[in-house]
C-alpha cells in the first residue's frame, strides 16, 4: 500500500462453506483474501465456534477462524458474536494490517431470535496519530428490522465518531429498498464507494449470478479511487456473496 492509501475488502464468508453448504472451504477463502492484498477486511458470518462441524470436517482449523484467516498477514483482528446457538456462534470480524486501538460490538437487534450487531473499531496508520473509524455490519432481512438498525447505526455514528474523522462502514446490508441511502446521505453525509464511481450499486448476490445489491462500502472523510467486485476466477465458488474491494486516499 502507498503511504496515503488504504485498501479494504468486505465479504460475507458464509461461515467458511461453499454456496451450497456442501464443502468446507475456509482454506481456499483464505488464499483468495490474501491475494486481494487488502489492508483491512470487513467480514460477516465469521464462524466463531461450531462443535458439530469441528468433529465432522477434518480440515477444521485448530484455532478460531478469525485467527486462522489473519495468520501472518493481518496481525490485528477483532471478532464479535452476532448469533449464538447450542453448537457455537458466528458474527462479524475485522482483520487489519494496522493497529486496532479499540473496538466495541453494538447490538442492533430488535428481536432476540434474529441477532444482529455492528462491530465498531478504531485504527491508526503507522507514523500517524489520526484515527480512522471502521464499522463492519450485517443487517437484518426484514425491512422493519433494518429501519430500526439504521437508526441505531446513525445514533452510534453521531455520538461516537467525530465529524472530521475518516469513517468507513461496510458489510452485508440486505438493503433491497435503498433505505441506507436516505439515512446515510441526508443525515451523515456518507457516500457509497461503488455508486460514487459507477453511478449504481454493485450486484453481489448470489455470487454465481449476481443480481441483488446486498453488499456496500460507505465512507466519509476519505477519497475513493477504486471500487470493484473482483473478477478473479473462483470467487463465485467460495461463498454465496461476492466481495467488494475499494481503495481510498487519506
Amino acid at each position: 500500500m502507498q503511504k496515503n492509501q488504504l485498501r479494504i475488502l468486505t465479504y460475507n464468508l458464509h461461515k467458511g462453506f461453499s454456496a451450497g453448504n456442501r464443502h468446507f472451504i475456509l482454506h481456499k477463502i483464505r488464499d483468495a483474501l490474501v491475494e486481494s492484498d487488502a489492508d483491512i477486511l470487513f467480514l460477516q458470518e465469521m464462524q466463531g465456534q461450531h462443535t458439530e462441524h469441528e468433529k465432522k470436517h477434518k480440515n477444521w482449523p485448530d484455532k478460531s477462524h478469525s485467527e486462522f484467516l489473519a495468520h501472518d498477514v493481518w496481525p490485528h483482528h477483532a471478532y464479535a458474536k452476532n448469533v449464538v446457538y447450542d453448537a457455537g456462534h458466528h458474527g462479524n470480524a475485522i482483520l487489519s494490517k494496522y493497529a486496532i486501538q479499540r473496538w466495541e460490538n453494538i447490538n442492533v437487534s430488535p428481536f432476540s431470535w434474529a441477532s444482529r450487531s455492528l462491530l465498531h473499531g478504531v485504527i491508526t496508520l503507522p507514523n500517524s496519530s489520526d484515527e480512522i473509524h471502521i464499522m463492519c455490519i450485517h443487517l437484518g432481512l426484514m425491512a422493519m428490522e433494518r429501519r430500526r438498525q439504521f437508526k441505531t447505526l446513525c445514533k452510534r455514528i453521531n455520538e461516537h465518531v467525530p465529524h472530521h474523522a475518516p469513517l468507513i462502514v461496510a458489510g452485508d446490508f440486505n438493503d433491497w429498498t435503498g433505505q441506507a441511502e436516505k439515512h446515510f446521505s441526508q443525515h451523515l453525509e456518507l457516500k457509497e464507494a461503488y455508486r460514487t464511481l459507477h453511478h449504481r450499486y454493485a450486484k453481489t448476490f448470489p455470487a454465481w449470478l449476481p443480481v441483488l445489491k446486498m453488499d456496500r462500502i460507505y465512507f466519509r472523510g476519505l477519497h475513493v479511487t477504486s471500487c470493484e467486485r473482483p473478477h478473479k476466477k473462483g470467487w463465485h465458488r467460495l461463498s454465496d456473496h461476492a466481495p467488494l474491494v475499494a481503495t481510498f486516499t487519506l
